[in-house]
């Protein structure tokens, strides 16, 4: 598909291949200067497949946009951008803050399912924060920051310091609260919608990989998100047929390829009820 989403691990630099195997994950921290001073304080839109991306704003401003949705921010605020989240920053010269970027696998750092800090990694957001918690966060940033400098690769402490570091701000933010009771059988159902939304499975293959009937999981996902299974896998598809239509220069039948759906016209026709609008209109 013509000129696809850029897709990086730190912004312009090519994927990191040892990510997997290294002890707790990939864990990278930078100051926004460090690299967005190279691009004129811009950071073009792009997309993270394997990681997440926590942007820390001291003084200064940012233009954020995520997912097609542009926000202007100014320090002290932050904002965590979700795995696969198409994105991109504009700063004000001399914008101050810091850019931490986690592996996915980082999440395995909760304590439950309901633990707040997989709404966070999972969900993102962008937010303004208190003077406490913008002073705690920047704290946590700069030992970070010394930790990589003086050792050159990660340690239990620096993953310490970032969990402290994201449930810190994202208390302080109020990020939006997961469905109560949430629990490993819907993280497991999340987990293979993302894996294989593009192949239109059916309702079955999904509650058989998780142990559960058609009729459990849809009461479950009914209970704790308000909506049926199928529901869930048409969302996960239009996001991603809104941003490539968005942020590529992709046609509405491209896309439609891309996405698994065999008739371009039925495509079409699901993105309008998905969104309400026809696809030529992401133009």
């Amino acid at each position: 598909m013509a000129e696809a989403i850029p897709r990086y691990a730190l912004y312009g630099e090519g994927p990191i291949q040892s990510w997997a195997a290294t002890p707790g994950g990939f864990a990278h921290i930078e100051t926004i200067a460090e690299r967005s001073a190279l691009h004129d304080w811009e950071i073009g839109i792009h997309r993270h497949d394997h990681f997440v991306q926590v942007l820390l704003v001291e003084g200064g401003h940012a233009s954020v946009t995520l997912d097609g949705e542009t926000t202007d921010l100014e320090g002290p605020g932050r904002v965590i951008v979700p795995a696969a989240a198409v994105h991109g920053f504009r700063f004000s010269q001399g914008t101050r803050g810091f850019v931490l970027t986690l592996s996915t696998d980082f999440s395995t750092r909760s304590a439950a399912a309901t633990d707040p800090l997989l709404t966070m990694l999972a969900q993102g957001g962008i937010a303004q924060l208190s003077d406490e918690a913008a002073s705690r966060a920047l704290w946590l940033a700069r030992e970070m920051l010394s930790l990589q400098q003086e050792w050159q690769q990660q340690d239990p402490l620096f993953l310490a310091l970032a969990e402290s570091l994201i449930r810190t701000i994202g208390r302080d933010g109020a990020a939006a609260d997961g469905p109560v009771g949430d629990d490993q059988r819907l993280a497991r159902f999340r987990q293979l919608v993302e894996l294989h939304y593009r192949q239109h499975r059916d309702l079955d293959f999904y509650a058989d990989a998780i142990g559960l009937t058609r009729r459990t999981l849809s009461r479950l996902t009914a209970a704790q998100l308000g909506c049926s299974p199928m529901d869930l896998i048409h969302r996960r598809l239009a996001l991603e047929a809104q941003r490539l239509l968005r942020f590529t220069n992709a046609t509405s039948t491209q896309v439609a390829a891309e996405l698994g759906f065999d008739d371009p016209s039925y495509f079409s026709r699901f993105y309008l009820r998905m969104t309400g609008r026809r696809p030529g209109e992401e133009r």
